[in-house]
């Protein structure tokens, strides 16, 4: 199964991609992680996705589509895979279709979460990351036992910097002029499944997999 996990930063695409590769039997792919690990990078690219993701702007569609084509092409994939991130833009879209043309494969659903933007603020606001093994804490609904510190490996716990409130507020705004327009794209190819993103993720799990049946 070839699926696309659409909707706003913070909508919980991550966290429902778990569920469905545990479920599937494929691999998640997430444009924002290959992203960040590129942005660490001490190289050309690297500082270029550091100042661009910092001030809560898209990366080009040409960086991403070339990202994702070689990622689509890895072993892994060859049952399916769950795109997470991407496509964010109609012109991504538009590739999107391209590059699975050429690998001879459809896109089977597109799973729009949707969330109110004063819970994406709040969701995003307040998200605290283990600097050592990645781990995500929350100020509100997610506290570590010891404030600062992760639980699992002990490592410091940070603020992204795409994460801190001025930044989500901007993040929400390119969202909503970039990426919206990707939900009447796919309603016109009769593709996507509109999922309530508010409540228990179990719950917003299930409504999932009602709607792939």
């Amino acid at each position: 199964m070839n699926l696309v996990l659409l909707g706003p930063p913070g909508a919980g695409k991550g966290t429902q991609a778990k569920f469905l590769v545990k479920e599937f039997g494929i691999p998640q792919i997430s444009t924002g992680d290959m992203l960040r690990a590129k942005r660490k990078e001490d190289s050309p690219l690297g500082r270029q996705l550091k100042s661009i993701m910092d001030s809560g702007k898209l990366v080009s569609d040409e960086i991403v589509i070339e990202i994702v084509k070689e990622r689509l092409q890895e072993s892994d994939c060859s049952n399916g895979f769950i795109l997470d991130g991407f496509p964010r833009t109609v012109a991504q879209g538009d590739a999107l279709f391209g590059v699975m043309d050429d690998l001879k494969v459809n896109l089977d659903a597109v799973i729009y979460v949707d969330v109110p933007e004063v819970e994406l603020v709040k969701r995003l606001s307040g998200r605290r990351v283990c600097k050592k093994c990645g781990d995500e804490y929350h100020v509100v609904f997610k506290l570590p036992k010891v404030d600062g510190v992760c639980d699992k490996c002990g490592g410091e716990l940070y603020q992204r910097d795409d994460d801190k409130e001025d930044v989500v507020k901007n993040r929400l705004k390119v969202y909503q002029e970039s990426t919206s327009p990707l939900i009447e794209y796919y309603t016109n190819k009769k593709l996507l499944k509109r999922i309530e993103g508010v409540g228990n993720i179990e719950d917003i799990f299930s409504r999932i997999k009602e709607a792939l049946k």
